[in-house]
């Protein structure tokens, strides 16, 4: 399947499922559980509008989630607590799979939801939504439940940037437009397809998630897609038009570090797929400079983009979810 062909077939508008009705009969009659990963970190503003618009939509009127589970990095703030009083599951992450140690991260909270959520389809919804709807979920799993040949659904979406007197009606992306695409273009032509490859909410099959490393920080969007497009290429994907998506942003130096991060995750997989050949082990040092009173500081971050391993490596994980063996890759 070549781009264009891809663009036509395997983009969505979330309208394309506005019957939850006949994606749960389907759903059903294909014997699929469905789970719902909300990632936290102090999201105490949104958490709890999030589970109460998607849980009374999607799993109390129409039952197309199995399951609504936070996973916190260690909020210090009432985001768990907001999260269980309005009924999701929630779980502190360092408190999970302890055998294998703990890190900080968004990705370490996506990989350890994968041992912790029972569903055969795993959606992410990222928990600082403002503007929250179902179609944030439905749109994500219309895909998979439709077309069998589907295996991991992105989100695009307008991104209008937030101001103290409201909000601009374009921008967002920066990273994508900047660094992403512009490596996709070099190394992944393919993969120029995905309109926001670095876009926070997704949906995957159980079955091709766990057959792939999940970096712990800023690079696990970029190196989902590129591991899976290197497994099943690019007929795998589908990608849904979310429409609008309103939530904090951040600031271009917070960005930089993000930068780094994906630069490293990038590199990373053209030396493992031998198509890059280093000399020296790369840095993990990103360095900014800090002003204050006209004096300028260099502060050292260390951003070392360490990277779980597929999670049917982890012996707890195939005993609870294949007993019988290692499953037949996808």
């Amino acid at each position: 399947m070549n781009r264009d062909q891809w663009l036509a077939e395997r983009t969505f508008h979330h309208s394309n499922f506005w019957d939850i009705k006949w994606l749960v009969q389907e759903k059903e009659r294909q014997g699929l559980t469905i789970s719902l990963c909300l990632p936290a970190l102090n999201e105490a503003a949104t958490i709890g509008k999030e589970i109460v618009i998607l849980k009374s939509e999607l799993k109390d009127r129409y039952p197309l989630v199995d399951e609504i589970v936070v996973i916190d990095s260690g909020s210090t703030d009432a985001t768990r607590e907001i999260a269980a009083s309005f009924g999701a599951e929630v779980y502190l992450a360092e408190e999970q799979l302890t055998e294998c140690g703990d890190r900080k991260g968004k990705g370490e909270n996506l990989w350890k939801a994968l041992h912790l959520l029972k569903g055969d389809l795993i959606v992410y919804v990222d928990s600082d939504i403002n503007n929250i709807h179902p179609r944030f979920v439905y749109g994500l799993v219309g895909p998979l439940i439709r077309d069998p040949d589907i295996h991991y659904v992105k989100a695009f979406y307008d991104r209008p940037l937030a101001f103290s007197t409201g909000y601009r009606p374009s921008g967002g992306g920066r990273v994508t437009e900047i660094l992403v695409r512009p490596l996709f273009s070099l190394f992944y032509p393919d993969l120029t397809a995905i309109i926001q490859p670095l876009s926070g909410e997704y949906a995957g099959r159980r079955s091709i998630l766990e057959q792939i490393p999940f970096p712990v920080g800023y690079g696990v969007e970029t190196a989902m897609l590129i591991d899976i497009y290197e497994k099943m290429g690019l007929s795998a994907f589908a990608q849904t038009d979310l429409d609008t998506r309103v939530h904090r942003n951040q600031e271009t130096i917070a960005l930089g570090r993000m930068a780094f991060g994906i630069l490293r995750t990038f590199f990373n997989r053209l030396t493992r797929q031998q198509r890059l050949q280093l000399q020296e082990v790369l840095p993990t040092i990103m360095r900014q400079h800090q002003v204050d009173d006209g004096n300028f500081t260099l502060i050292d971050y260390n951003i070392e983009e360490f990277e779980r391993p597929p999670i049917i490596e982890i012996e707890s994980y195939m005993r609870k979810f294949h007993p019988d063996g290692v499953p037949v890759s996808s």
